[in-house]
Formats: C-alpha cells, structure tokens, sequence
C-alpha cells in the first residue's frame, strides 16, 4: 500500500512533464498513463526475448518480423527470464485485470511487458511505434512507465470489397493497419448489389455469376457513365480461412457481412427464385439502390440458412452482419406471396415485413449461437429482440437501441465516413460527396449526451467505413483512411480527458515517417488551411479567418492571384472582405512548403450578410454551418462539403431575405445540389416574390429544374425594380421514383448562396 502511494505522489508529480514530454512521443493511440524516465534501452542483436506463455510466440514472431523488415536483424527466444538486456513478455490471467490492457517498462537493462495477450500484442505496437524511424541495427528508446487500456471495446475499420475488390495481399496489409493502431474489428463488406465476394460451396453461380459485372460505373454519379469491362473477383473459402487466421494473430475479430434483404442484385443475378418476380438480373454495373430484394418466401429464407451456415464456419466472431439499409418496398408491395405473408403475420406495412425477415433470420442464426448486427434501419418496424444495431445516419438509430437496452456501435456519416473528402474537392480525387477531416474524426465522442449513465453502457464504441465506389484501388483505400485511421485510433482507445488534438498532430507528423517507411500512400489534407468568414459584431463587415495548427507551420497569403511563399504576407489578423476576392495561402514550415496552395474566390453582393428567416428550417444534420453559409459570399463545393449547404428532406424551402433597404435590383441567383446516389434532387420549381414591406408580395418569376444552369444555379433576372425583400419557393422533387437510389422514400433538397445585385 505505501509503494503505491509513493507511485502515486511521483506520477501526480511527473504529470506536467508527461504533458510537455511524453506526448511528443511518436505513439498513436496515445496511452492513458505515461511517464518518462531518465536513460535509456539499448536494442540491438545481442537483446534477447522472452515469454511465459506460449500463446505469445506467436507475438514473438510478429515484432521479429517487424525488425527483419526494419531493421535487418531479430532477437533470440531465450528460457530466462533474468537476463539483462532482454524484453520480457508475461501473459497475466487475472480476472480484476481490464481486457485488453498492458503495463509497459523501459528500464536501462529490460523491457517489461504485462498484460492478457491482446495486451502484450498492443505494447509491442507501442514498441514498434518507439522504433519508428530508427533503421540502424542500434535502436535507442527511452526509459518510460506505460499502463494502458482501450475506452471502447469496439474499436473497428470497414472496407467495402464489392464496389471494388481487392486482393488478399491487400487485405492482409489493410489489417497490419488496423493492428498497428490497436483496433480489433475488420468489418468485411462482402456482397451487394455490385459483387458477391465469397465462395458459398452449395450456391457456386454466387461466385460463377455473382462475382462478375459486365461493365463498372466511372466518373461522377450524375454523368452516368458506364465502361463495358468484365470486373469482378471473390475469395475462397481457404483464402478466407487464411485472412481469418491471419487478423487473429492481430488481436483483430473479422465481422463478415452478408447484405439482406436489400442490396441483393449480385444475389438474384446468380439465383433468380430469391426475388419476387423471378425475372433474369444482371449483377449491378451502377452504383446506388436497386429494387429487387430478397423475396420473403420460404425458398429465399433456406438459401439465406444455408449461406450463413458456411460463414459461421468461417468466421468465429460473436456476430454476423446482416446489412439491413436501404432496402426498397416496391417489389414486396405488388408481391402476392409478401402481401400474404404481412395478412397472415398480421403485420401493419412493408417496414414491419423487413422487420419479420431480420427476425426470422436473427432467429436462425442465435440457434447456432451467433448474434446478428445490422445498420440502423434493422430499427424500422420493430427491432429484432437480441440484434446489435451500427448506427450510421446519424446517431437516433443509436440512441434508440441503446435505450431500449440493445448494443450500439456507432458509425454516423457525420465523423465516421472515410469514403468523404477530407480536404476541399477541388485539392482531392473525386469521392462520393461529404466532409470528414482529420480533425472532425478527431472531434468525435461515440457516447451521445442524450444517454444516461446506464444506457451509455450499450455503446460498445465506433467504426469508419469505407464505401468503394469511388475507390478503385490499393493506393486509393490507402490514401482515403490514412491518418483518419490512426485520429479514429485515439477516439476509441484514449480516454476523453487525455486527448488533445494539437498534441496529436505532432505525433502525427512523427508518425509520417512509419508511414513512409511502409510506403503508405496517406493524404497530407492536415495541411490544408481552414478559411472561415464572419461577420463583426455589428454585421458591418465581413473577415476572412485562416486557420492552421500552430505545430504545423506558419500562413503566407496572397490576394493578387500569385502563388505565396515566406516573402509573402505572413497571416496573423483576419482580412477584412470588400468587394471581390481572390485569396491564395500556403503553409510554410521551416521554410519548406507543406501541402499545397489553395485558393478561395468571394465576392459581396446585396445579399451578403443580410438576414433570413425561414419558414421551415433545415434538417439538424445539414445546418451545421447555419443560415449564415447562404450569404457570406462564399458560393459552397460542388461536390458537397456538408457545412457548407443546407438541406430539407421531404420539405420545400421558403425563405425570405431582407436586404435592410429599398433599393434596385434586377438579379437574384440561389444555389442548389443534384446527387442523385445521395437522394439529393434539384428543385422541381422555384419561384422569386420581391415586396417592399414584407408583407405584400409580387411574383417575379417561376423556374423549372429544366431552366436551372448546368452549374445548378437557378437564376432570375428581371426588369431593374426596387425592393426590400426577396422571398424565394423552392419545391421539394418529392418521393424518388422507381428505378432511383432510395426508392419511394423523400428527396433532400439542398440550397446555396444566394446573390442579389
């Protein structure tokens, strides 16, 4: 007992050394507890290893690997735990001990690692991560105490593989990811529409068929391009068996998941008894939702028993995905055998249906002990008594299952979307649309503030998904989760009162040249200089605010169109906007460029800075840069970053400005968004009303979405006539038709800046 009081006085003294020290060091997810210590450990050849376990040869051979590949020798198991210069590896089998948790000891002469054997693999990651750099046969790392644990125990990566497929060995080097930032759970998105990616040895065509496309989309969504290559590609059962053996090593649970009952095509491609109409399908070329789905017959639900009972075999995870997300009604509405199946189960529609098919196979598949998860529509029309629900159109899904006691990961699009831009498009390869930068993933907290104490314990903790349709290689998955991978590390693994995101980012750059060394293709966005307009306190006049971390280097701006460099204008206040703008910065560290130039155009019109008011306001998860966005004379990105637009789902927008004063104008322009994968649609019409008291409107003029620009700006130009206020009447598109992504369910509709001269 006085030996940890006397631990705890020096650690209570130590910790504003640790917090000026220890955080520089160059691990990622940053430990919870860590002091630094004088001295230092000499690895080199003649260190030696030891462990008491055999469970942990297997890490053995794991952290020798590593230093072959690193640094040209490896170090000799011995049976003595005694000697000096030696690390030494004890498995600890206590049940007080925390999962997953490890203590760590650099001293001059031993390295001590303690921990279950997910801990003693997670303190070699740190080890590893201490190396970092060091390539010589001499490595020094320094004296340090480590005790750690994980915050979550769901600390998971997703990657599509059936948009675009990938091969073992990339899967291989996506889990050495993983495992290097200490998160445990590969989720492996194995069928869709576009791709049935496993061998199913009762149902060969899944692969013969399924597997195969006869042409790929390419390009942007709305341009409907299409190539006529055969691609395709699945795994199996061996490759699987190997993958499966492989993440294990890594103290990482693959979470396989097979979609129903929508997202099926690649399915009734090769099958066609499972849809309702039996009509031949060719295996999805486009991305999006598609309207055929699983049939709820008998048929259907004995193939779908005798698929899973092969991936049980194959994978040994708690739970199986089951998909549930956007699964279209269309065909269960005009199908006789569903329709007597919701009169027979005395089911109220079609979304009670999908619930009665989630829990006839959740069912199934808890006879053979396994547990199902699915994506947050699982929740419509009743959730199925023991699922786990993954919560990725925001967090209510969550919110609702973990208060009705049901485990909850969280994976909401907001944070946790790593198909997003991560950077302003215009810097970036084409993605799908969204923002999610390195510092919004950092951002993120798994645990909702509508929870109480009780219902927090059902959030198990979050995951990224990467979502492939725009991904269409090894370089690109890369490039889209790196180093989000390693921000989304710390929020599951570092407690919330140790993270600190200036402290991370030098760690980050620290880790950049691991990253290097493994040759990883990671996005260098971190460096992008974030611009934001406000107003003064009497909305006078409008700033410009650059914005870059401090640790990584200083702004230079231009404003005459020339690329900055150090001779530049140093950033230091805001730069007051008059007129029209065209801004370039870059951000110089030590005299060296880091990231790119960028540039951003403004320009101040009779709408800037006005007031609006709306009749309807927007959806709370398309307001997040609020009224203001639409007159700041900043026109938002197309593609969409979302906190630069906001949007209506299954509403129209009225809107009224008032511009302060009387005064002629003879133009007005508003900005709208067609995404038609993302179920964003341009207004069917939009109607301009000018008044000069805000009560007595007069119609100027009615646009059809035929007569919106190609740039999807609605613009209105009228006879020069004086008013105060503009009202402008946009119609929502409605429910999206037959045949669209999102089938029968209501259209967004997203607007922009508006400009009036």
């Amino acid at each position: 007992m006085i030996k940890q009081f006397i631990l705890y006085l020096f650690i209570l003294s130590t910790k504003f050394y640790f917090a000026q020290t220890a955080i520089t060091l160059p691990i990622i997810p940053l430990p919870n507890k860590c002091i630094l210590q004088n001295g230092e450990f000499i690895l080199s050849p003649k260190t030696t290893i030891y462990c008491n376990d055999k469970r942990l040869l297997n890490h053995i051979n794991y952290f020798n690997d590593y230093l072959k590949k690193n640094n040209q020798f490896e170090l000799i198991i011995i049976k003595d735990s005694s000697k000096i210069n030696s690390i030494i590896l004890e498995c600890i089998n206590d049940q007080n001990q925390i999962n997953e948790s490890y203590h760590l000891l650099i001293s001059s002469n031993k390295i001590t690692i303690k921990g279950d054997t997910a801990g003693v693999f997670y303190a070699l990651q740190s080890l590893i991560q201490l190396i970092n750099n060091q390539t010589s046969n001499i490595i020094k790392l320094p004296c340090l105490i480590i005790n750690d644990e994980p915050a979550f125990k769901w600390r998971g990566m997703h990657l599509d593989v059936s948009r675009h497929f990938f091969p073992i060995s990339f899967i291989k080097r996506y889990i050495d990811f993983l495992s290097l930032y200490k998160l445990n759970v590969f989720h492996w998105h194995l069928t869709d529409d576009q791709g049935w990616r496993i061998e199913i040895k009762k149902y060969p065509k899944l692969t013969q068929i399924g597997a195969f496309r006869k042409g790929t989309m390419f390009g942007k969504y709305s341009d409907s391009n299409y190539d006529t290559i055969n691609y395709g590609g699945y795994y199996t059962q061996e490759e699987i068996k190997d993958v499966v053996a492989y993440a294990q090593k890594r103290q990482i649970t693959i979470l396989p998941e097979i979609e129903m009952p929508g997202h099926s095509q690649a399915a009734i491609a090769s099958y066609p008894f499972l849809s309702c109409n039996g009509n031949p399908q060719e295996v999805a070329k486009g991305w999006g939702v598609f309207e055929d789905v699983f049939c709820t017959k008998d048929s259907t639900f004995q193939f779908l028993k005798d698929v899973l009972d092969e991936v049980i075999i194959l994978f040994p995870g708690k739970y199986i995905h089951i998909g549930g997300d956007e699964c279209p009604k269309t065909r269960w509405k005009k199908c006789i055998h569903c329709q007597s199946i919701i009169k027979k189960e005395n089911l109220k529609d079609e979304h009670e249906l999908q619930s009665y098919f989630i829990k006839r196979v959740e069912k199934y598949l808890n006879s053979k002990g396994r547990q199902i998860i699915g994506w947050d529509e699982i929740l419509e029309g009743g959730l199925a008594p023991n699922a786990a629900v993954m919560s990725w159109r925001g967090e209510d899904g969550g919110i609702a299952a973990a208060k009705d006691n049901h485990p909850v990961v969280m994976s909401p699009g907001t944070h946790c979307y790593f198909d997003h831009y991560q950077a302003s498009p215009s810097d970036e390869p084409l993605a799908i649309g969204g923002f999610t930068s390195l510092e919004k993933v950092y951002s993120y907290n798994p645990i909702p503030k509508e929870l109480n104490e009780e219902q927090k314990k059902y959030i198990m903790g979050a995951q990224a998904n990467v979502w492939t349709e725009y991904i269409l290689n090894e370089k690109q998955v890369e490039y889209m989760s790196m180093p989000r991978m390693a921000a989304l590390s710390e929020v599951l693994w570092t407690h919330k009162e140790n993270k600190n995101e200036t402290n991370f980012l030098i760690r980050l750059q620290k880790h950049f040249t691991l990253l290097d060394n493994l040759k990883v293709n990671y996005a260098k966005a971190l460096f992008q200089i974030n611009y934001k307009i406000r107003n003064d306190i009497n909305k006078q006049k409008l700033f410009i605010e650059l914005n870059a971390n401090s640790s990584l280097g200083d702004i230079y701006y231009s404003l005459d169109g020339s690329d900055p460099n150090i001779n530049s204008i140093k950033y230091n206040t805001p730069i007051e906007l008059k007129g029209q703008v065209n801004i370039k910065t870059a951000l110089y560290k030590n005299g060296q460029l880091k990231g790119k130039v960028a540039s951003r155009q403004y320009q101040i019109n009779k709408a800037t800075n006005k007031t609006i008011v709306f009749k309807t306001p927007p959806s709370k998860y398309y307001n997040t840069g609020g009224y203001f966005t639409l007159i700041n004379g900043e026109s938002a990105t197309v593609p969409r970053i979302n906190d630069q637009w906001l949007g209506w789902s299954g509403q129209d927008i009225e809107l009224v400005i008032n511009l302060d004063k009387s005064q002629e104008i003879s133009n007005l322009e508003i900005g709208f968004l067609k995404e038609e994968l993302n179920w964003i649609y341009l207004p069917l019409e939009v109607t301009l009303y000018l008044s000069d008291d805000g009560i007595n409107f007069s119609e100027i003029e009615n646009l059809k979405s035929t007569q919106i620009k190609e740039d999807r700006v609605a613009c209105f130009n009228f006879k020069k006539q004086k008013a105060m206020y503009a009202k402008i009447i946009a119609k929502n598109y409605g429910k999206i038709l037959s045949g669209k992504p999102g089938a029968g369910e209501n259209s967004w509709l997203f607007c922009d800046e508006i400009k009036i001269n």
